[in-house]
């Protein structure tokens, strides 16, 4: 697995749906909030139930997705990002994450920074809310498909 150079970490977070337009600022204070996490191949990143909240990007590798034991989508890979939802309300984790064979880096941040970093940016609470805004519509076209 390479891995990626912090330098290169606000260029990677520009692309994310979340982050995208934000300014260089706001990602360079981002990027300073948060820390780099490497999980081996076939460990478990995060557990369905645990109480550990925080947003992690995926960096390189990828992660499979289970929720209460059963392969849900496909596989997530680098730009792909989890835990949206467990740091803004401190709930549980919704699903099992593990690292895909080869392992995965996520770049992480905790709800003791994230929630300073709201406090400090506009544009990163409009940013962020846009984003969980898209992810709601994709769910609900998604669950309207299959009825």
């Amino acid at each position: 697995m390479s891995h990626l150079t912090r330098s290169a970490l606000p260029d990677l977070l520009k692309e994310i749906d979340l982050f995208a337009g934000l300014p260089d600022a706001v990602i360079a204070d981002l990027v300073a909030s948060g820390s780099t996490l490497r999980t081996p191949g076939g460990h478990a990143v995060v557990s369905q139930g645990d109480e550990d909240a925080g947003l992690q990007v995926i960096l390189d590798g990828t992660v499979l997705v289970d929720v209460g034991g059963v392969r849900r989508g496909g596989v997530l890979g680098p730009g792909d990002y989890f835990g949206e939802i467990s740091v803004i309300d401190g709930g549980r984790r919704s699903a099992t994450l593990t690292a895909g064979e080869g392992g995965v880096e996520t770049f992480a941040i905790s709800p003791l920074t994230f929630w300073p970093l709201i406090d400090r940016h506009a544009s990163l609470r409009r940013s962020l809310l846009k984003g969980l805004c898209a992810r709601i519509r994709a769910l609900d076209v998604e669950a309207n498909a299959t009825c």
